[in-house]
């Protein structure tokens, strides 16, 4: 029997217009318009996979072409599935399975366009100018041009005041302002596309791919901040007298906001390149380097790799297919141009998994194998799922299993993997260090996860208007973070443009959340693997019972509500910050006897 296309049962339901239709749509027709869309989905989804692949591992002009009319195709698509699937909003008798598609089908598109001629182009030529103007952005250093990745690298490194505010100011004098204006615009398309799909504004759009209402998403992440919140302004507290000390009260005051410059980071969303100014005496010295243990072992990139897929097997995993090793790009060729960003792929929604890395021996590379390895066998355990729920379970779950297995990366793992002599161990006088250096990134990053996102729910729901992004972004920064940047900004500015995530539009919750539930995971992990010690010393290898519980959550892909996933794995339905503040407790009590009779606050 001739399967009818997809693509054609999308452009007949536009075609009326899409909201406009005579017939009311029936849960019999839901069923069947899903089930021809999952199929037309997954055969396109592997086609638009085997063209990335190739481009990113072999960039060539003619690559890049190939994988941007196969992008676009997928996006015309995404949209045309969309809009097929809002026109069942509200039809009566569909199943719980069917509706849940249908929601997964709404949400696949980040920036919908109206059914309005010329909108889908216009929108499309606004996204792509700003995503380009970023890329193509520049700072000044001395008053020379510097480039994004050179910029970010040198915010790390420089520790003159005077530098760090012109990279600053130029940065986002260069990148955001000039992209404000179709910022607005684009706004205010994609806006109108969102509530052609039964949505309030794009936030809302966002907001309701957790299960949850939009109303709820937002009282969930302000939990889970005030759960957080008492360690970030500890941390707080001690970096500002910190950079005082270094830099005097003329640069960074004793009282008030951090000058954002001087944390080591752009957008001040991660402090550990400023580690060597907070550093206790003595703490950054750990007693032993990771790379220098791999080198010593005799360990090369595959062999890296290979160590990462047993710590998978000590779990009970089975072992990576044959075409893994035959297809992953594991070390940069040398005969070609290719992204050397190091990335988990799943080409075929089944076996056909890879990953991308250009790896070096050392420890940074040894801890990104093992996280990357995870999205593959995030995606190899749900690859029994139907397509629309090849997914976790929700967008911070997929980065939180990584993250959650790079955190076992312990000295007792290295212990039992051979590479750390017992004898080498550090003693518990270095926990404070190893504490503080994993802060200074993890718990410094959660209030600027939490904003990047509030500032655009603002600003699709009119709560922050054109004529105040400025100050609307700069009023949560200094809210939730406490920094203030280092001249004064007015409406003719747009830092917020400056971010990567604003032009390219990619929500920024989902690093939030990965944030929180990577240690929810790894307590639960640790819990179930009986130990004892410190919990940032915990290393869970070699427990099946663990990788049990750990199977049953990945396997259920997004085919269930979070919180049922979420529970598999610990036992819990609710997503909280107590986990990683347990994690942290020895560093918060260091950090207040560090603080005592210093302010709090800003």
């Amino acid at each position: 029997m001739r399967t009818v296309s997809c693509a054609a049962i999308a452009v007949a339901l536009l075609a009326a217009p899409v909201f406009a239709q005579t017939a009311k749509p029936t849960a019999a027709e839901a069923d069947a318009y899903v089930a021809a869309v999952e199929k037309e989905a997954a055969d396109l989804s592997v086609r638009v996979q085997q063209t990335a692949w190739v481009n990113a591992t072999y960039i060539t002009d003619d690559t890049d072409a190939l994988a941007a009319r196969s992008g676009a195709e997928n996006t015309e698509k995404s949209v045309l599935w969309a809009k097929g699937a809002a026109r069942f909003n509200g039809v009566a008798g569909v199943t719980g399975d069917t509706r849940r598609k249908l929601d997964l089908l709404k949400n696949g598109v980040n920036l919908p366009a109206p059914t309005t001629a010329g909108a889908a182009t216009e929108l499309a030529t606004l996204t792509t100018r700003m995503s380009s103007s970023y890329g193509k952005g520049k700072g000044t250093l001395d008053g020379k041009p510097i480039n994004g990745s050179d910029i970010e690298a040198a915010m790390g490194t420089t520790r003159d005041p005077a530098k760090l505010q012109e990279m600053w100011v130029s940065w986002n004098d260069n990148v955001g302002a000039p992209m404000r204006k179709d910022y607005t615009r684009m706004t205010a398309i994609s806006n109108a596309g969102a509530k052609e799909l039964g949505f309030a504004d794009v936030g809302a759009m966002w907001r309701s791919g957790y299960d949850m209402t939009p109303e709820q998403v937002a009282v969930l992440t302000d939990k889970i901040w005030k759960e957080v919140e008492p360690l970030y302004l500890s941390l707080h507290t001690y970096v500002r007298w910190k950079l005082n000390e270094k830099y005097g009260d003329a640069v960074q005051a004793r009282t008030g906001p951090i000058r954002s410059d001087l944390l080591g980071n752009m957008w001040a969303q991660e402090w550990g390149n400023i580690y060597d100014i907070v550093a206790p005496k003595g703490a950054g010295d750990v007693g032993y380097d990771t790379g220098e243990l791999l080198a010593a072992k005799g360990y090369d990139p595959v062999k890296m790799v290979r160590q990462g897929e047993a710590f998978y097997s000590s779990l009970g995993f089975a072992p990576l297919p044959d075409t893994f090793w035959a297809r992953s790009q594991i070390v940069k060729p040398a005969d070609r141009e290719v992204i050397c960003h190091a990335s988990a792929w799943d080409i075929d929604n089944l076996d056909d998994i890879r990953i991308k890395m250009c790896t070096k021996v050392n420890g940074d590379d040894f801890v990104t194998i093992h996280h990357e390895l995870g999205h593959n066998y995030y995606q190899r355990a749900y690859k029994a799922q139907p397509y629309l729920y090849k997914n976790g379970a929700n967008d911070g779950f997929h980065e939180a299993i990584g993250d959650t297995v790079a955190l076992s990366i312990t000295p007792d793992y290295l212990v039992k993997i051979g590479l750390l002599a017992p004898a080498r161990v550090p003693s518990a006088d270095k926990d404070i260090g190893l504490l503080l250096r994993q802060a200074m990134d993890k718990v410094a990053f959660l209030p600027f996860g939490l904003l990047v996102d509030k500032w655009r729910w603002g600003v699709f729901s009119g709560q922050i208007a054109p004529g105040d992004y400025q100050k609307g972004w700069d009023a949560l920064r200094l809210q939730y973070q406490g920094i203030k940047p280092p001249v004064a900004r007015d409406e003719t500015k747009f830092d917020a443009g400056a971010k990567y995530h604003i032009p390219a539009t990619v929500p920024y919750t989902r690093y939030f959340l990965a944030r929180v539930l990577q240690f929810q995971f790894y307590k639960a992990a640790c819990e179930q693997a009986g130990w004892k010690g410190p919990l940032h010393r915990c290393s869970f290898y070699g427990n099946k019972a663990v990788g049990d519980r750990l199977n049953a959550m990945l396997s259920m892909g997004q085919s269930k509500p979070w919180p049922d996933a979420l529970q598999a794995m610990t036992g819990s339905r609710e997503m909280s910050g107590k986990a990683l503040v347990d994690y942290f407790a020895p560093l918060k009590t260091w950090l207040d006897q560090q603080n005592k009779g210093k302010p709090t606050g800003w």
